[in-house]
Protein backbone atom coordinates (compact mmCIF):
# COMPACT_ATOMS: atom_id res chain seq x y z
CA UNK A 1 0.00 0.00 0.00
CA UNK A 2 1.43 3.18 -0.99
CA UNK A 3 0.58 7.08 1.15
CA UNK A 4 0.66 10.49 -0.29
CA UNK A 5 1.90 11.52 3.03
CA UNK A 6 3.82 8.74 4.39
CA UNK A 7 6.94 6.38 3.73
CA UNK A 8 7.07 2.61 4.47
CA UNK A 9 10.24 0.78 4.99
CA UNK A 10 11.23 -2.33 6.24
CA UNK A 11 14.22 -3.60 7.74
CA UNK A 12 14.00 -7.54 8.24
CA UNK A 13 11.32 -7.52 11.22
CA UNK A 14 10.87 -3.65 11.66
CA UNK A 15 8.65 -1.84 9.67
CA UNK A 16 9.65 2.33 9.44
CA UNK A 17 6.91 4.64 9.12
CA UNK A 18 8.06 8.13 8.33
CA UNK A 19 5.35 11.08 8.09
CA UNK A 20 6.55 13.53 5.23
CA UNK A 21 5.19 16.86 4.88
CA UNK A 22 8.19 18.66 4.89
CA UNK A 23 7.10 22.17 3.82
CA UNK A 24 4.25 22.16 6.80
CA UNK A 25 7.21 20.32 9.37
CA UNK A 26 4.91 17.32 8.93
CA UNK A 27 1.29 18.83 10.33
CA UNK A 28 -1.20 16.46 11.08
CA UNK A 29 -4.44 17.24 8.23
CA UNK A 30 -6.95 14.62 8.49
CA UNK A 31 -5.42 12.94 4.98
CA UNK A 32 -2.79 12.20 7.11
CA UNK A 33 -4.41 10.86 10.13
CA UNK A 34 -6.34 8.74 7.86
CA UNK A 35 -3.57 7.71 5.80
CA UNK A 36 -1.81 6.29 9.21
CA UNK A 37 -4.64 4.77 10.19
CA UNK A 38 -4.87 2.46 7.26
CA UNK A 39 -1.16 2.22 7.55
CA UNK A 40 -1.32 0.52 10.94
CA UNK A 41 -4.03 -1.85 10.51
CA UNK A 42 -1.93 -3.25 7.32
CA UNK A 43 1.20 -3.30 10.02
CA UNK A 44 -1.30 -4.93 12.81
CA UNK A 45 -2.15 -7.55 10.48
CA UNK A 46 1.45 -8.41 9.05
CA UNK A 47 2.78 -11.47 10.72
CA UNK A 48 6.25 -10.41 9.38
CA UNK A 49 6.58 -7.41 11.27
CA UNK A 50 7.26 -7.39 14.92
CA UNK A 51 8.13 -4.02 15.82
CA UNK A 52 7.10 -0.08 13.89
CA UNK A 53 9.55 2.70 14.69
CA UNK A 54 7.25 6.09 13.80
CA UNK A 55 9.30 9.10 12.64
CA UNK A 56 9.01 12.23 11.02
CA UNK A 57 10.89 13.59 7.49
CA UNK A 58 13.37 15.89 7.85
CA UNK A 59 15.66 17.26 10.72
CA UNK A 60 13.44 20.10 12.02
CA UNK A 61 9.93 18.02 12.62
CA UNK A 62 8.88 14.55 14.34
CA UNK A 63 5.25 16.32 13.55
CA UNK A 64 4.91 20.40 15.06
CA UNK A 65 1.34 19.66 14.98
CA UNK A 66 -2.44 19.52 13.67
CA UNK A 67 -2.69 21.64 10.18
CA UNK A 68 -3.93 25.24 11.38
CA UNK A 69 -4.92 25.93 8.03
CA UNK A 70 -7.32 23.23 8.26
CA UNK A 71 -8.34 23.80 12.05
CA UNK A 72 -8.98 27.37 11.64
CA UNK A 73 -12.07 26.49 8.80
CA UNK A 74 -13.74 23.76 11.57
CA UNK A 75 -17.28 24.17 13.05
CA UNK A 76 -17.67 23.13 16.64
CA UNK A 77 -19.34 19.70 15.09
CA UNK A 78 -16.87 19.49 12.90
CA UNK A 79 -13.77 20.02 15.48
CA UNK A 80 -15.32 17.11 17.92
CA UNK A 81 -15.43 14.71 15.05
CA UNK A 82 -11.90 15.51 13.69
CA UNK A 83 -10.58 14.94 17.34
CA UNK A 84 -12.46 11.66 17.30
CA UNK A 85 -10.93 10.46 14.54
CA UNK A 86 -7.16 11.51 15.63
CA UNK A 87 -8.08 9.92 18.76
CA UNK A 88 -9.30 6.83 17.16
CA UNK A 89 -5.62 6.51 15.33
CA UNK A 90 -3.78 6.98 18.30
CA UNK A 91 -5.36 4.18 20.57
CA UNK A 92 -5.05 1.90 17.27
CA UNK A 93 -0.95 2.71 17.51
CA UNK A 94 -1.35 2.42 21.38
CA UNK A 95 -2.66 -0.79 21.34
CA UNK A 96 -1.69 -2.07 18.34
CA UNK A 97 -0.19 -5.32 20.25
CA UNK A 98 3.67 -4.63 18.69
CA UNK A 99 6.18 -2.51 20.28
CA UNK A 100 6.12 0.92 17.98
CA UNK A 101 8.82 3.12 18.98
CA UNK A 102 8.86 7.09 18.16
CA UNK A 103 11.91 8.46 16.58
CA UNK A 104 11.73 12.38 18.01
CA UNK A 105 13.77 14.24 15.12
CA UNK A 106 13.17 17.46 16.27
CA UNK A 107 9.72 19.68 16.82
CA UNK A 108 7.16 16.73 18.67
CA UNK A 109 4.32 19.96 19.47
CA UNK A 110 0.18 19.64 20.21
CA UNK A 111 -0.34 16.36 18.28
CA UNK A 112 2.87 15.57 17.36
CA UNK A 113 3.73 15.04 21.22
CA UNK A 114 -0.22 13.16 21.66
CA UNK A 115 1.08 10.94 18.83
CA UNK A 116 4.42 10.26 20.50
CA UNK A 117 2.73 9.66 23.73
CA UNK A 118 0.74 7.09 21.90
CA UNK A 119 3.82 5.34 20.83
CA UNK A 120 4.63 2.29 23.39
CA UNK A 121 8.84 3.55 24.15
CA UNK A 122 9.99 7.45 22.75
CA UNK A 123 13.81 7.83 21.53
CA UNK A 124 14.71 11.52 21.05
CA UNK A 125 16.96 13.30 19.91
CA UNK A 126 18.90 16.01 21.82
CA UNK A 127 17.74 18.73 19.67
CA UNK A 128 13.85 17.71 19.57
CA UNK A 129 10.98 19.95 21.48
CA UNK A 130 8.28 18.63 22.97
CA UNK A 131 4.77 20.72 23.88
CA UNK A 132 1.48 20.75 23.92
CA UNK A 133 0.76 24.43 23.11
CA UNK A 134 -3.02 24.21 22.40
CA UNK A 135 -4.09 26.67 24.95
CA UNK A 136 -2.19 29.91 23.43
CA UNK A 137 -4.64 29.14 20.23
CA UNK A 138 -7.34 29.14 22.62
CA UNK A 139 -8.27 25.44 22.08
CA UNK A 140 -7.46 22.36 24.24
CA UNK A 141 -5.39 19.31 23.31
CA UNK A 142 -8.20 16.99 21.31
CA UNK A 143 -5.84 13.78 20.81
CA UNK A 144 -5.92 12.40 24.14
CA UNK A 145 -3.17 14.95 25.69
CA UNK A 146 -4.57 15.80 28.55
CA UNK A 147 -4.99 11.89 29.35
CA UNK A 148 -2.08 10.61 28.50
CA UNK A 149 0.01 13.17 29.60
CA UNK A 150 -0.55 12.92 33.32
CA UNK A 151 -0.26 8.91 33.01
CA UNK A 152 3.15 9.81 32.09
CA UNK A 153 4.41 12.40 33.72
CA UNK A 154 2.17 13.11 36.71
CA UNK A 155 -0.85 15.65 37.12
CA UNK A 156 1.39 18.49 38.27
CA UNK A 157 3.83 17.93 35.79
CA UNK A 158 1.30 17.56 33.66
CA UNK A 159 -0.93 20.81 34.18
CA UNK A 160 2.06 23.08 33.63
CA UNK A 161 2.95 21.85 30.12
CA UNK A 162 -1.11 22.04 29.52
CA UNK A 163 -1.63 25.37 30.96
CA UNK A 164 1.67 27.41 29.84
CA UNK A 165 1.81 25.81 26.28
CA UNK A 166 5.41 26.06 26.98
CA UNK A 167 7.91 24.05 25.11
CA UNK A 168 10.67 22.03 27.12
CA UNK A 169 13.97 20.11 25.50
CA UNK A 170 14.87 16.61 25.30
CA UNK A 171 16.75 16.49 28.96
CA UNK A 172 13.53 18.02 30.53
CA UNK A 173 11.61 15.35 28.60
CA UNK A 174 14.01 12.63 29.73
CA UNK A 175 14.27 14.22 33.15
CA UNK A 176 9.79 14.22 33.81
CA UNK A 177 9.54 10.60 31.92
CA UNK A 178 8.12 12.10 28.66
CA UNK A 179 10.92 9.90 26.79
CA UNK A 180 12.50 7.20 27.67
CA UNK A 181 15.80 7.80 26.03
CA UNK A 182 17.96 10.57 24.67
CA UNK A 183 20.85 10.59 21.72
CA UNK A 184 22.72 12.73 19.75
CA UNK A 185 20.27 13.73 16.56
CA UNK A 186 23.18 12.27 14.27
CA UNK A 187 22.36 8.56 16.10
CA UNK A 188 18.61 9.03 16.39
CA UNK A 189 17.74 6.25 13.31
CA UNK A 190 20.44 4.28 14.32
CA UNK A 191 19.53 3.97 18.40
CA UNK A 192 15.61 3.25 16.99
CA UNK A 193 16.61 0.61 14.73
CA UNK A 194 18.46 -0.98 17.09
CA UNK A 195 15.95 -1.05 19.93
CA UNK A 196 13.15 -1.88 17.93
CA UNK A 197 15.30 -4.35 16.35
CA UNK A 198 16.09 -5.86 20.38
CA UNK A 199 12.45 -5.87 20.59
CA UNK A 200 11.51 -7.52 17.18
CA UNK A 201 13.97 -10.78 18.30
CA UNK A 202 11.46 -11.11 21.51
CA UNK A 203 8.56 -13.50 21.45
CA UNK A 204 5.30 -11.90 20.48
CA UNK A 205 2.71 -12.84 22.05
CA UNK A 206 4.33 -12.41 25.35
CA UNK A 207 4.78 -8.48 23.45
CA UNK A 208 1.50 -8.03 23.29
CA UNK A 209 0.46 -9.42 26.55
CA UNK A 210 2.69 -6.99 28.54
CA UNK A 211 1.41 -4.12 26.64
CA UNK A 212 -1.69 -5.20 27.19
CA UNK A 213 -1.47 -5.72 30.42
CA UNK A 214 0.06 -2.21 30.91
CA UNK A 215 -1.98 -0.25 29.09
CA UNK A 216 -5.77 -2.35 30.42
CA UNK A 217 -4.16 -2.60 33.99
CA UNK A 218 -3.61 1.44 34.49
CA UNK A 219 -7.43 1.39 34.23
CA UNK A 220 -8.48 -1.14 36.15
CA UNK A 221 -9.04 -1.25 39.73
CA UNK A 222 -5.30 -2.99 41.49
CA UNK A 223 -7.21 -6.41 42.04
CA UNK A 224 -8.82 -6.54 38.37
CA UNK A 225 -5.61 -5.73 36.57
CA UNK A 226 -3.66 -8.64 38.81
CA UNK A 227 -6.23 -10.66 37.69
CA UNK A 228 -5.93 -9.58 33.91
CA UNK A 229 -1.72 -10.24 34.53
CA UNK A 230 -2.39 -13.34 35.77
CA UNK A 231 -4.94 -14.83 32.69
CA UNK A 232 -2.00 -13.10 30.31
CA UNK A 233 0.46 -15.15 31.99
CA UNK A 234 -1.25 -18.09 31.92
CA UNK A 235 -2.01 -17.66 28.62
CA UNK A 236 2.48 -17.44 27.43
CA UNK A 237 2.30 -20.88 28.59
CA UNK A 238 0.52 -22.21 25.59
CA UNK A 239 2.82 -21.02 23.42
CA UNK A 240 5.91 -22.61 21.71
CA UNK A 241 7.96 -19.64 22.34
CA UNK A 242 7.60 -19.88 25.87
CA UNK A 243 8.90 -23.29 25.79
CA UNK A 244 11.24 -22.12 23.48
CA UNK A 245 12.55 -19.29 25.80
CA UNK A 246 12.79 -21.60 29.22
CA UNK A 247 14.60 -24.10 27.02
CA UNK A 248 17.02 -22.26 26.45
CA UNK A 249 17.41 -20.57 29.66
CA UNK A 250 18.43 -23.98 30.71
CA UNK A 251 20.35 -25.11 28.01
CA UNK A 252 22.65 -21.37 28.30
CA UNK A 253 21.96 -20.43 25.10
CA UNK A 254 20.07 -17.77 22.57
CA UNK A 255 16.42 -18.26 22.49
CA UNK A 256 15.28 -18.23 19.08
CA UNK A 257 11.49 -17.06 19.01
CA UNK A 258 8.79 -17.96 16.04
CA UNK A 259 5.73 -16.07 17.29
CA UNK A 260 4.27 -19.18 18.19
Amino acid sequence: MSFDNLRIEHDGAVAIVTIDRRPVLNALDRATLDQLRLAFLELRHAAAVRAVILTGAGEKAFVAGADIHELERLSPTEAEAYALAGQHVFDLIEHLGKPVVAAVNGFALGGGCELAMACTLRVAADTARFGQPEVTLGVTPGFAGTQRLPRLVGKGRALDLLLTGRRIDAQEALAIGLVNRVVPAGELVAAAKTLASTLAALPPVAMRSIIEAVNRGLEMAFSEAEFLEATLFGLTFSTADMREGTRAFLEKRIAIFTGR
